[in-house]
């Protein structure tokens, strides 16, 4: 399973921090950590309010990120000037994170995966905003896998997104992701791989950790590929590690947990 790390985001007060001050430094060590925490890849969001700045931004922190490790990076943000200068800067692997369904997201950003040979995040809303309803994620899933295809982007390289909402505004909504994942399943043959933003789930919940690693095995009894999580949470991780055993991903041994 694909572990995203989520903490090199400016929402963070530090990193946003950190990325204000041009501060390598603070940047690197938190790659670092992520990497021996086990994360398997690098979400790369420079945080809100950076306006015409977001560019020059992401390329400093695409460039510095690197430098210390070789994990994927999902260049992450909303802008589509931020997100081509931290393709063009990234030489990793790379994911674009990400398109909705609407018609003007995926002409624009369908293009630009091609061209950095990118993976590239789906989110399934358009619109008329989230579906509510496990059937609609998953019409929606297909229209963008073949909107993709018009591209010349293959099945392989999408990860598809049903959308986590938070279980304190909207509790119905847990287990039609979960129904929404198995629907994404029979869309393709391999399957698609799918991803979770994981800590969307306990917004605003006391017991966010807890919410966390059980969605967690929850969806990945669902076929779940990929989450972009908090590899320091060391609960979670034992959680994803032990799901992984027994969904037999992982072969089993008595230090398991150490891997």
């Amino acid at each position: 399973m694909m572990i995203i790390s989520e903490r090199i985001n400016g929402l963070f007060r530090s990193v946003g921090k950190a990325i204000d001050n041009k501060d390598a430094v603070r940047i690197q060590e938190l790659v670092r950590r992520q990497e021996e925490h086990g994360a398997t890849a690098l979400d790369i969001n420079i945080g809100p309010g950076r306006g015409s700045e977001g560019p020059e931004a992401m390329k400093w922190l695409v460039s510095t990120v690197q430098e210390v490790t070789e994990l994927p990076l999902c260049i992450d943000t909303p802008d589509i000037k931020t997100m081509s200068a931290g393709l063009e800067t990234c030489n990793n692997p790379v994911i674009v994170n990400s398109t909705t369904a609407e018609v003007g997201r995926m002409a624009a950003l369908f293009p630009l995966a091609k061209e950095h040979d990118a993976d590239i995040i789906c989110l399934t809303m358009d619109e008329r905003g989230i579906p509510n309803d496990a059937e609609s994620r998953a019409e929606m899933a297909m229209l963008m896998m073949t909107t993709a295809m018009d591209y010349n982007i293959m099945p392989d390289r999408i990860l598809l997104d049903p959308l986590v909402l938070p279980v304190a505004a909207a509790q119905d909504q847990g287990w039609k992701v979960i129904e929404a994942l198995r629907m994404f399943r029979m869309l393709n043959d391999p399957a698609p791989r799918t991803v979770v933003g994981l800590s969307n789930v306990s917004n605003g919940c006391r017991e966010r950790s807890l919410i966390n690693r059980t969605y967690l095995a929850m969806l990945m009894g669902a076929g779940l590929s990929a989450a972009i999580m908090d590899p320091e949470d060391e609960e979670t991780m034992r959680t994803l590690k032990t799901a992984q055993v027994l969904l037999d991903q992982k072969l089993y041994c008595e230090d398991y947990l150490r891997d």
